[in-house]
């Protein structure tokens, strides 16, 4: 353990980060880049950073840059292809890049290879309806500057060289399309946690306390926050005040919302839904697939349950991963407890939570028919993308936890989000990320939402310079700037060391 991993917390920071993950590692990074002198402590409960959400295997690392996610690019009932939301999540992928590539380039992070590596991203259809789809999704999206070099065929033997593995043993009368985009990545969001609290510990004035848990967020008439904190070795309880606090603990960012007693957190509710991937390190396998390809979720299925093929890259191996596949469990993180959901439950959220299942009835029939499955079913489903795979070569891993957000709906009651949300308080000194997908992808771009909402005149005014170097297109919409999104892909492309 790093010797900047202190012991014993005092009594008062001017921030207090909860949870060691992607958001708080990269929160804590840009405010001690904007003010070095900021006391900053972050509090995390298990003995390791990453260890939740953030880590490799916990969820899919796919750099969510829209390029392959069919659900960010709805058919409207005029036929045509929104893609707004496809260039929104595009834009914000590449500030993830820019604020990267700033780590390289000031050594803070070296090897970007250990998290970060080109892996082409696909949409994969099939039959003649969702393959006209494709090619309209094609035609809209290549006019966009974000996805110009987007490749589509329906050509048997175009996609046997761009997806031999799925195309084996496929009868020629098939009829497939797919796009392919090869600016798409693989990323290790758990090495690269590590690698920046790293950083935090050795060179700078962060302190970062593992195996401590916030139990409960009170405000203080000073207008500050009180937070009671066990020290879960020494079996310890200490009282922390903070300026800002900012709530980054994944699933448990929930309960300790509530119990800040915000406003602002009426009615919020969650959904936890867990995941299982088919995984296979058959070398000869892994040859023959080398991207990630996504398809469209079948009917009633969640979007983050979109069936996706990934080539994976976990500390320099590589392996084949498939689903996923829908759990279910009270618990609101991997190693939480099935008091979570129940615990959870108040009288300002009971309403938004009833309205939220009663409109998902489908979604809890389609949950629990996923839960039931057995290996051989789930082989079944692969066998759509590999029609000979073999039991043998595959072994099920479970996936992380993740907590759908349930809102405040006036008509239904309650709705649940499939995306993720920040939530502030009226004051901003405290803020919170609740919800999953797209998640660490567009971290930075949601820290910096943070940032704004809470700290709006030091971004304006004295972070302003050394924002624009951290993200040097921060203000300026790529999909409407040519020019700039070459710059900024072929600077980031250096020093992340892309190979596309």
């Amino acid at each position: 353990m790093p010797q900047s991993v202190k012991r014993t917390p005092k009594s008062k920071y001017d921030v207090v980060l909860i949870g060691c993950g992607i958001m708080s590692a990269t929160l804590a990074t840009l405010l001690h880049e904007f003010n070095p002198n900021l006391e900053i402590a972050i509090f995390e409960r298990l003995g390791r950073f990453a260890k939740e959400s953030t880590a490799a295997w916990n969820n899919a690392g796919t750099g969510h840059s829209a390029f392959c996610e069919l659900n960010y690019t709805p058919e409207k009932a005029d036929g045509s292809i929104d893609i707004s939301k496809a260039e929104s999540i595009a834009e914000q992928f590449e500030v993830s890049k820019q604020f990267w590539s700033y780590l390289i380039s000031k050594g803070y992070v070296s090897n970007p290879k250990e998290f970060i590596n080109s892996c082409p991203h696909m949409s994969l259809v099939f039959g003649e309806k969702d393959a006209e789809f494709l090619r309209k999704r094609h035609a809209k999206m290549t006019q966009s500057v974000l996805f110009s070099q987007m490749q589509f065929s329906n050509d048997h033997e175009k996609l046997n060289e761009w997806i031999p593995l799925v195309m084996s043993k496929r009868n020629k009368s098939e009829v497939l399309a797919a796009t392919k985009m090869d600016l798409g990545t693989d990323v290790n969001f758990g090495s690269l946690t590590r690698k920046m609290t790293r950083h935090l510990t050795e060179d700078s004035s962060v302190e970062i306390f593992l195996y401590h848990e916030v139990k409960d967020i009170d405000p203080k008439k000073d207008g500050t926050w009180e937070m009671k904190v066990k020290d879960r070795i020494n079996r310890q309880k200490h009282e922390v005040d903070a300026d800002f606090v900012f709530i980054g603990a994944g699933g448990y960012a929930l309960p300790l919302l509530e119990s800040s007693d915000i406003k602002e957190s009426e009615g919020y509710g969650g959904f936890p839904v867990s995941g299982q991937w088919l995984v296979s390190h058959n070398p000869e396998l892994v040859e023959k697939h080398q991207a990630k390809v996504y398809t469209q979720a079948t009917v009633d299925a969640p979007p983050m349950s979109v069936p996706h093929l990934d080539l994976r890259i976990i500390d320099g191996k590589k392996a084949l991963l498939f689903g996923p596949f829908a759990g279910f469990s009270t618990k609101f993180l991997k190693e939480g407890s099935y008091l979570d959901l129940p615990e959870s439950v108040n009288t300002k959220n009971i309403r938004s939570l009833f309205g939220a299942w009663w409109h998902n009835i489908p979604l809890t029939k389609y949950l629990i028919q996923q839960v039931a499955m057995t290996k051989s079913q789930r082989m079944q489903h692969l066998r759509e993308f590999i029609k000979d795979a073999k039991e043998e070569d595959w072994e099920l891993k479970i996936a992380g936890q993740r907590v759908q957000v349930i809102k405040k709906d006036e008509k239904d009651g309650g709705k649940l989000e499939f995306g993720t949300e920040v939530v502030v308080n009226k004051k901003g000194t405290i803020a919170s990320l609740l919800g999953a997908s797209p998640g660490a992808s567009t971290a930075v771009y949601a820290m910096l939402d943070v940032l704004e909402k809470c700290f709006p005149a030091q971004m304006k005014g004295e972070w302003r310079e050394k924002l624009l170097e951290i993200v040097p297109s921060y203000g300026q919409k790529l999909a409407q700037n040519p020019e700039l999104t070459e710059k900024i892909r072929s600077y980031t492309k250096e020093k992340l060391e892309l190979e596309y």
